[in-house]
């Protein structure tokens, strides 16, 4: 795609639910869809010799964008989360470009959040903008709130795995942590799981809570693997995306987490993916959501210009095929090259 044309400002590769173990093939929590543990490992490393490959320095993927469920849950049954992880982040080491990491379900069925913070998994630079870091001095010039009350959010904020950076002048990626509201990674003691665990019951009233409750597809959402953004998240990224605004930029935005009900089945949607997504569509600077979760994948532009894209996950691609790609940017579009499972596609901004 794209031959012949002027190079690309700048590239990035994309892959989702790697959830490499190693063990025999299985199935998921319903066995339904066959998963195939160790090969896994093999399209990571297909990927990496994609992205190493290319030798003109414009179309080398300057980043690597890995969008959650990096190891499977069963990891942590088999005490093999820590062997498992490494495995797969010394096969990201054999590229040169940098990888931001996306946490998922998966991460936190392995990992504490205090050890995901610790781990090789965060992967945001001391130069890049994170959700605590942001927002403090609005908040005192406006006379809201007392001295408690800005240390009880920035506490919260600092609990936030969401940040963002810019490869590119003009150009912002935003990665946002979709289980900031969760009944997983939260210690049940924490006002945000008890708030989670009321968020949920409110809408699922099976004892196992992985399984969608029966009422309408769209509230199928309210589900264990899901989760949600806290409202000190969403007020973060209001302030991201209005600078990103006055800045003239375009911004993408990267969630385990799909937001829009078009681009997955229902089932896989965050818990609160309307207020995500009336945020997004106020914002001329959002040009692309890119989200992982449902292994079938989707895409879907909404009525604003904004691309919902759904990457297909790799745990459920058979040994024949791949489930990766580079994305080209330029001037007024992103140019998508998927290899297997994942469709070529032309992304212009609006």
């Amino acid at each position: 795609m794209e031959n012949g044309g002027p190079p690309p400002l700048f590239s990035f590769g994309v892959i989702a639910d790697i959830q490499f173990a190693d063990k025999d093939d299985g199935f998921n929590f319903h066995r339904t869809r066959k998963r195939f543990y160790r090969n896994s490992l093999q399209i990571l490393k297909n990927a990496s010799r994609c992205w190493e490959e290319e030798e003109e320095p414009e179309r080398r993927p300057a980043f690597i964008l890995q969008l959650g469920d990096i190891i499977d849950g069963f990891n942590r049954e088999l005490s093999a989360s820590e062997r498992a992880l490494q495995t797969v982040l010394d096969e990201f080491s054999s590229c040169s470009a940098k990888v931001h990491h996306v946490w998922g379900n998966h991460e936190f069925y392995n990992f504490s959040r205090a050890a995901l913070f610790q781990s090789a998994l965060n992967s945001r630079d001391r130069g890049e903008r994170g959700a605590e870091d942001e927002g403090g001095e609005e908040e005192e010039e406006e006379g809201g709130g007392g001295r408690g009350e800005e240390e009880e959010k920035e506490n919260s904020l600092e609990e936030v795995y969401a940040y963002h950076f810019s490869p590119h002048p003009k150009f912002r990626f935003i990665v946002l942590d979709a289980y900031d509201l969760s009944i997983i990674g939260r210690d049940k003691s924490s006002k945000k799981f008890k708030q989670s665990m009321k968020i949920i019951t409110e809408y699922n009233h099976n004892e196992e809570l992985n399984e969608p409750p029966a009422i309408s597809p769209l509230e199928s959402r309210f589900v264990k693997y899901n989760g949600g953004f806290s409202q000190d998240q969403l007020d973060w990224l209001e302030r991201v995306l209005t600078s990103a605004d006055e800045n003239e930029e375009k911004v993408t935005i990267l969630s385990h987490l799909p937001v829009h009900p078009y681009s997955t089945d229902p089932v896989c949607l965050a818990w609160n993916y309307d207020k995500i997504l009336s945020m997004l569509q106020a914002h001329n600077s959002v040009v692309c959501f890119m989200a992982g979760h449902d292994h079938d994948g989707g895409y879907h532009m909404d009525t604003y210009g904004v691309h919902h894209l759904t990457l297909e996950g790799v745990i459920e691609t058979p040994p024949i095929s791949d489930a990766f790609g580079i994305v080209y940017v330029y001037e007024d579009r992103m140019v998508l090259q998927g290899r297997g499972r994942i469709s070529d596609r032309v992304l212009m901004f609006r």
